[in-house]
């Protein structure tokens, strides 16, 4: 008689559980919902910016920043959606159009690949200069005689990856228009960063930010609101118990109004809850959701920085460890500095080092604060902003890391 695999056992008694959810994609961050509570302001700007298209006009650039999670990225797909039904409806020429997650595509190589294949040219991933790509690019867009509305979400990690190519290829694409005879592009770009434009060349600022929309965090009112839209799609009813919804909104208004972060808490509550056979889903398991999101994001973010940046923090984290009773900039560059040379790798200058350390308080890493020490100038204060055994854990992951693991900074 054949026994019983383990894996039999978790499907079958998963299918026999209570059905928790109707249709989970509609909790996901990525579901474009047909209404959009709380952003009618800004579906408003940009769809005014966009409405030119359907006479044959060339939208303004526009450019989307705010907070993770206040709406930015649905907004702009919410808005080319109902753009393109449009067109078809008047039987006007549909635009192109192109996503881009800099986040993942984040170089300038590979964002010109992107809209190479975005027009139905194909070229290698790596291998042609960046000029010859962005010709392909250019006379085969020019071809086609249409719009292209080019989205370009997170642009401050391409700009923050290599300042200058960025610099370069969106000084290109914000000056294409001149360059194409039958074709026109209208760019949006989105951040979160609300002080991006520091790192742009002032050569690229007037030309991206023609038209900028802002976007506020969310009370915990409009989240409530969000949620209640959500889960009458996503849950089967009944199933939510009294309080888990206001609670969701709370957490994620305290966490910057971010709705991401309310429907992430959402979900994974209710997976949590499918996955104990329970046929309600309560605030214990929200609590529950929201240690695991934490641990998840922290774990995700580490694991996905640079190696200089997993460098700049490993040597806080050092600092930390071994009861430094104040760590400032010039401490961290310090043992930065020895790290690099133990691991035989060239090492940035101390301004970038501190650019670095703005980067990883602006992702919740460190906490970093500037203080003033009169005529001796400014620096910074720095502490670690998540649990130092989950960075250790993760980072010395990286064999790089672990070559260093047991380094030692001398404390003063």
């Amino acid at each position: 008689m054949p026994t019983e695999k383990p894996l039999d056992r978790i499907f079958e008694q998963f299918l026999a559980a209570p059905k928790i959810f109707k249709n989970r994609d509609v909790l996901r961050p990525t579901y474009v919902p047909d209404e959009l509570p709380h952003r009618e302001k800004q579906i408003t700007k940009v769809g005014m910016i966009l409405a030119s298209a359907l006479r044959g006009g060339t939208p303004s650039n526009i450019f989307l920043y705010g907070k993770t999670g206040t709406g930015k990225t649905v907004v702009a797909q919410y808005v080319l959606k109902h753009l393109k039904e449009k067109c078809m409806e008047f039987n006007v020429p549909v635009p192109i159009t192109s996503y881009i997650n800099c986040r993942i595509v984040d170089t300038s190589y590979r964002v010109l690949a992107h809209l190479c294949s975005d027009v139905g040219v194909s070229v290698p991933i790596t291998g042609l200069p960046t000029d010859t790509v962005y010709d392909k690019f250019r006379k085969s867009l020019d071809e086609k005689g249409q719009l292209m509305i080019i989205v370009l979400d997170e642009i401050d990690q391409l700009v923050r990856k290599n300042r200058e190519s960025a610099n370069d290829v969106l000084y290109d694409l914000t000056r294409i228009n001149s360059s194409l005879e039958n074709s026109k592009v209208s760019i949006i770009g989105i951040s979160n960063d609300l002080k991006f434009k520091d790192h742009l060349d002032p050569r690229v600022i007037s030309s991206l930010s023609e038209e900028e929309v802002v976007f506020p965090p969310y009370t915990a009112d409009e989240l409530k609101d969000i949620l209640i839209q959500r889960a009458k799609i996503g849950f089967n009813e009944g199933v939510l118990e009294y309080g888990v919804i206001n609670l969701c909104a709370a957490l994620a208004a305290r966490e910057h109004g971010d709705a991401r972060r309310a429907l992430d808490l959402l979900r994974v509550a209710g997976e949590i809850a499918e996955r104990e056979g329970s046929n309600k889903v309560t605030e214990k398991h929200v609590r529950l959701a929201q240690k695991e999101i934490e641990k998840d994001t922290v774990s995700e973010v580490l694991e996905t920085l640079p190696i200089q940046s997993k460098l700049v923090l490993f040597s806080i984290y050092l600092l930390e460890k071994h009861r430094a009773s104040e760590i400032n900039t010039g401490d961290v560059y310090a043992v930065y500095q020895n790290l690099c040379r133990y691991l035989r790798m060239d090492s940035l200058t101390q301004r970038r080092v501190s650019d670095i350390i703005n980067e990883l308080d602006m992702l919740g890493l460190v906490y970093a604060r500037v203080i003033s020490r009169g005529r001796y100038g400014r620096t910074k204060r720095i502490k670690i902003g998540v649990p130092l055994n989950l960075i250790g854990d993760i980072l010395e992951k990286d064999p790089r890391i672990k070559g260093v693991a047991d380094y030692v900074p001398r404390i003063t």
